[in-house]
């Protein structure tokens, strides 16, 4: 555990440089991460399509059944969300169309997150990977606790939403969901704090993963810090071998924490983006469908507000 301990928390979390053009970094650890995680969840969502997939008639009913236990946790993750987080929310059609882009959001994100919780770039320092490469380390950290990454997604998400706004509702109407529904000489007051609030609800969307992703992986690194820090102060070795195994297990306990928030960060993000969504469509499609579901409407707005509020 010593070993994997360095004199700054802050030194697992942040990104480094590895090719510099002009004095501007071009390539940084996170993009690097960043790549190895799509190209991963690539790999692992086409071998589930592989499994979940219909097979040969030869097969019988057998071929309607998921094969593998990787395809059958991905299958019930995404029926879940769609069947009980997307659908209530946005309803129809809006979740045959934006169903795609919300799964990807989310699984992106959990990607990401996971592979976050591997400590990669301890396992090059301790394998003396980073001195054949010159001190640097190409992959490791979590991207997703980089505010540039996190925005970045926040971003297409405030297009996905706005550009969903414009096409349910239009230009006027889109234009007069500015009022709030309050009366039109308001609006000096209205449409500065609706136009802000367009704004500010993508970027919760950004802070919010950002802060969760870095703040359990400062305090996993600073658990580990402890037993440096003890042999830097010349501890002895009953105290040190104390420190350490206390440290340990409450890094192995946060850990399993981190692995919570890993999942529940993710479904948040898609989430909210999915009530966002559900803000800009027409009110009265959702009410009826909350109706069919045996839902009143007043009880539809109720939970949509809800979620926002979380």
């Amino acid at each position: 555990m010593l070993l994997l301990a360095s004199d700054n928390a802050i030194d697992h979390v942040l990104d480094k440089p590895l090719i510099v053009l002009g004095g501007m970094p071009v390539v940084t650890m996170h993009m690097v991460t960043l790549l190895v995680a799509t190209l991963l969840l690539l790999w692992v969502l086409l071998i589930a399509a592989k499994s979940i997939a219909t097979g040969p008639a030869s097969q019988g009913n057998d071929r309607y059944l998921t094969r593998g236990r990787l395809g059958q946790l991905v299958e019930v993750m995404i029926t879940y969300l769609r069947d009980r987080m997307i659908r209530p929310v946005i309803g129809e059609p809006a979740t045959a169309r934006y169903l795609p882009y919300l799964l990807a959001v989310f699984f992106f994100i959990l990607m990401n997150n996971l592979l976050g919780l591997i400590p990669l770039m301890d396992l090059q320092h301790v394998l003396g990977i980073d001195r054949l490469t010159g001190g640097k380390t190409w992959i490791g950290g979590t991207a997703t606790g980089n505010l540039a990454v996190t925005a970045a997604l926040a971003f297409v998400s405030f297009l996905v939403i706005q550009i969903h706004g414009l096409k349910e509702l239009g230009l006027r109407g889109w234009a007069h969901h500015l009022l709030g529904g309050a009366p039109w000489w308001l609006f000096p007051i209205m449409v500065p704090v609706e136009l802000a609030g367009h704004i500010i609800k993508p970027a919760a969307l950004a802070i919010r993963l950002f802060a969760n992703m870095v703040a359990g992986h400062t305090l996993l690194a600073t658990l580990v810090l402890f037993g440096y820090t003890a042999v830097k102060a010349g501890t002895g070795v009953l105290g040190v071998s104390g420190i350490t195994l206390a440290a340990g297990v409450f890094a192995v306990l946060i850990s399993f924490l981190e692995l919570f928030v890993a999942v529940l960060q993710a479904f948040i993000f898609m989430f909210l983006t999915a009530v966002f969504i559900s803000l800009l469509s027409h009110h009265g499609e959702h009410e009826a469908h909350g109706e069919e579901q045996g839902h009143g409407p007043g009880e539809g707005r109720g939970r949509e507000a809800e979620a926002a509020h979380a």
